[in-house]
């Protein structure tokens, strides 16, 4: 079921259960464990979303992901060496303007990303939009303020967190994200959007060949495909 935007006046205190915090432990582990193979390698990564922030449920995802263009060798080397399965690789673009990113599904579960080109400003901060935690960060067991798919902030307490709406409040989100405020109207436009009509998809995605690496793959698109090549020029 999709997630709608939340109303401007909503805000609710949150206490979690022994069970939730329990599942936040086991889905931080089995992050934990990618991010401790990419060290191996030196790829510093990052996860972000509900684990980040600590609001995690039955269906949250582990996305793990590498903030830099990577030689996908090595990161899928890293990935091998740790005796993780990798299921399935996809090439990733979610708007002609958005950076080609490489995806990597270990399992249903836990996905290992990287850009494959430069990123803008505002795709960068889009992590730190939804909340995102570092290697050394998630050993520790912090947990960081970010905005979910209602557009409520989510700011974590000792016994929970607390959310409310940011419609309205983009700037003051934007401070206590530590973004810019353009960042923060992009992603509420693009969610209200999606509230209004519906998902449309993503520009590009497509599964690789066992043989083909990540590179290759955007050769081939970017010599077929007029906008990848005008992006990877920008």
């Amino acid at each position: 079921m999709a997630v709608k935007p939340t109303k401007p006046s909503d805000y609710k205190e949150v206490t979690y259960t022994s069970a939730r915090w329990a599942l936040l432990n086991e889905l931080r582990s089995k992050a934990t464990e990618i991010m401790a193979a990419l060290e191996v390698f030196h790829l510093q990564s990052l996860v972000h979303g509900s684990i980040a922030r600590g609001d995690v449920n039955k269906d949250s995802d582990i996305d793990v992901f590498i903030p830099e263009v990577q030689n996908s060798f090595l990161v899928e080397t890293a990935i091998e060496k740790a005796r993780m399965p990798i299921n399935a690789r996809l090439i990733v673009q979610a708007t002609p303007t958005y950076a080609m990113k490489a995806h990597i599904e270990v399992d249903e579960q836990r996905t290992v990303s990287f850009p494959l080109m430069q990123m803008r400003r505002v795709e960068r901060e889009f992590y730190r939009f939804g909340g995102e935690v570092n290697f050394n960060q998630l050993k520790a067991d912090v947990r960081v303020a970010g905005v979910d798919k209602r557009l409520m902030l989510i700011e974590p307490t000792e016994k929970g967190h607390v959310e409310s709406s940011i419609i309205g409040r983009e700037e003051f989100a934007a401070k206590i994200l530590g973004i810019s405020a353009e960042t923060v109207f992009d992603r509420v436009h693009a969610l209200l959007k999606r509230d209004a009509v519906g998902r449309t998809g993503v520009f590009v995605k497509r599964e690789l060949a066992p043989d083909e690496t990540f590179e290759l793959a955007l050769k081939k698109l970017s010599d077929s495909n007029p906008a990848v090549r005008r992006r990877m020029k920008k």
